[in-house]
């Protein structure tokens, strides 16, 4: 009796002791912990471009179902040398026409080159396309631009888009989508890496791997929504590469609505134009193959009519993003990134909803590790701009063009955790627009300084390609209205609806980050602010943190 009473002590204290360090070393996986739905989307676990590659306008005279491919497809060069006068409109600033297409079945070489975080500094997963594959398909790297002594292999899979009846042919097969994880990484040291793939070499191209978790390494990030592969599209590209050639940055996050695959200069109404994903994938490849870029699915790429029957399926196969895809996290440095999917529910008892509040929770046990927390998603809950106003969900809609009308929790729950949480910015795109608020509890209440703040910051880039929403059609009956008509709310800080551009992160310290708004093709930031953040949110998560220890070993003396 004693010996069992003596082990039943031990267990019980083992059991104490395990809690002790998964909750003050943090180094857990949040996605495995938190995430009941890891891996179950179709997934592989791991998952110096060509400068010299030209888009031609696809003009106005194109035939329906006419691709307008030129013989010499696979030359194509960044930027697109269109003016930016071309791309003013009458009702709203036009993007103009899509580029022409990508052909992957003419270029043998490896292209569409992309890297992404996995949450391990150590990791760096890539993807790259090629129209073939053989039995030597890798990607040597190392720390040394003359040694890449590491080498790690790749698998590689296609798909079809489809299936017509008529010819008994698929309309679309990919080319080869090889996937590689690279390991042993130096975390927060500049990388080199050459891929070796379809018989063919890429050129060396480099990168920085992620810093250590609790680094305070300051950080830079861009950050852009809604592109596309329109002209404006490619200019806006254009000007983040240069940006590239004055500033080193970590990581690229891009806030839904990727490609716009379902809308080729709408000449696929019914089944999305894949050539479209090739296309942008080798636009944003001088970008992509330098820095992490970490996307979350809009709705031209989870919803079914608006991504013309590609419901997610496209999305999982072209990128390898951490957990499931659709919404996880990530840490770098000193800030960690929580991806979060608006095209699904949010509620407390939904699984993104229990999710997303474990994550919250866990990073808040160590924001002395993670003192910025970033949200990341595609369409804002605070939006002045009348084209698409708040985003409430569908609670209710019981129209047949959606198969899942019910998308709940984004009024309530959503909210209410990004300020208990102590969210510190929140990423939007979809209004194709620029948005920065003040810093937000709700629309009632906000704070009018970026000095100590308390409140999550709300930024909307939802201006990098396509359309802008300048006018409004708000009868529906050819009258235009701007769609700013209203007076500006008073916790909207900024907005612009007639220019396109992109945005950009500076972590600087651990209470302090820049953020600028540059304008397409004017060069220099039109806007720049710094946000301090309030030490009395940190100290109160680090406190929860503390209690929470303590209270476990008062468990440990009541054992014993």
């Amino acid at each position: 009796k004693l010996w069992y009473q003596r082990r039943v002590r031990e267990m019980k204290v083992r059991l104490v002791f395990l809690l002790l360090f998964v909750t003050v070393s943090g180094e857990t996986d949040l996605n495995r912990l938190a995430d009941p739905l890891y891996n179950i989307v179709e997934r592989s676990r791991y998952e110096e471009f060509d400068d010299g590659i030209s888009y031609n306008i696809a003009g106005g005279d194109k035939k329906k179902g006419d691709e307008g491919l030129r013989a010499d497809e696979d030359e194509y060069r960044i930027p697109y040398e269109e003016g930016i006068e071309y791309f003013k409109g009458i009702k709203s600033p036009s993007c103009g026409w899509e580029i022409d297409q990508l052909d992957v079945s003419k270029i043998k070489k490896p292209h569409q080159i992309r890297l992404s975080f996995t949450g391990d500094p150590t990791e760096m997963a890539i993807t790259w396309t090629t129209n073939g594959v053989t039995e030597h398909e890798q990607v040597n790297y190392g720390p040394v631009k003359s040694d890449l002594n590491y080498t790690s292999t790749s698998i590689s899979h296609q798909y079809s888009w489809h299936w017509d009846e008529e010819s008994k042919e698929w309309y679309y097969t990919s080319g080869f989508i090889h996937e590689a994880l690279m390991i042993n990484l130096i975390p927060g040291m500049i990388h080199y890496y050459q891929i070796e793939s379809n018989g063919e070499e890429s050129e060396v191209l480099q990168f920085v791997a992620a810093p250590e978790s609790g680094s305070k390494t300051p950080l830079s990030f861009m950050h852009v929504g809604d592109v596309g592969t329109f002209g404006t599209s490619v200019m806006v590209t254009n000007d983040m590469m240069e940006r590239m050639k004055e500033q080193q940055f970590h990581g690229m996050i891009h806030c839904g609505d990727i490609s716009y695959a379902n809308k080729y200069n709408h000449s696929r109404p019914d089944n999305a134009e894949q050539k479209v994903w090739d296309t942008w994938g080798q636009m944003v490849q001088p970008i992509g193959s330098k820095m992490a870029y970490m996307a979350v699915p809009g709705n031209h790429e989870l919803d079914i009519w608006d991504s013309t029957n590609e419901n997610g399926t496209i999305y999982a196969k072209r990128f390898i993003m951490p957990g499931n895809e659709r919404y996880y996290s990530f840490g770098v440095g000193m800030v960690h990134f929580v991806a979060v999917s608006t095209d699904e529910s949010i509620d407390a008892s939904s699984t993104q909803g229990q999710w997303f509040k474990n994550v919250l929770t866990k990073v808040n046990q160590n924001r002395d590790k993670w003192p910025w927390l970033v949200v990341f998603q595609h369409r804002p809950i605070y939006n002045s701009n009348n084209k698409h106003k708040n985003w409430e969900g569908r609670e209710g809609n019981t129209s047949s063009r959606y198969v899942n009308p019910e998308i709940i929790g984004w009024v309530d729950n959503y909210p209410t955790l990004l300020v208990e949480q102590n969210v510190d910015l929140v990423l939007n795109g979809h209004v194709h627009h620029y948005e920065r608020t003040w810093p937000m509890k709700n629309v009632k209440t906000w704070d009018t300084s970026y000095t100590n703040v308390k409140y999550p910051v709300h930024i909307t880039c939802g201006h990098s390609g396509k359309s802008l929403y300048k006018f409004y059609d708000l009868d529906k009956d050819g009258t235009y209205e701007d769609s700013y008509f209203n007076s500006t709310p008073g916790w909207s800080a900024s907005r612009d609806n007639s220019h396109w551009g992109h945005c950009e992160l500076d972590f600087i310290n651990e209470t302090a980050v820049e953020h600028r708004m540059y304008r397409m093709k004017e060069g220099e930031h039109t806007e720049k602010i710094t946000i301090t953040r309030s030490t009395d949110r940190w100290s109160a998560a680090t406190a929860l943190t503390l209690s929470t220890v303590l209270a476990l070993l008062s468990v440990v003396r009541a054992v014993w």
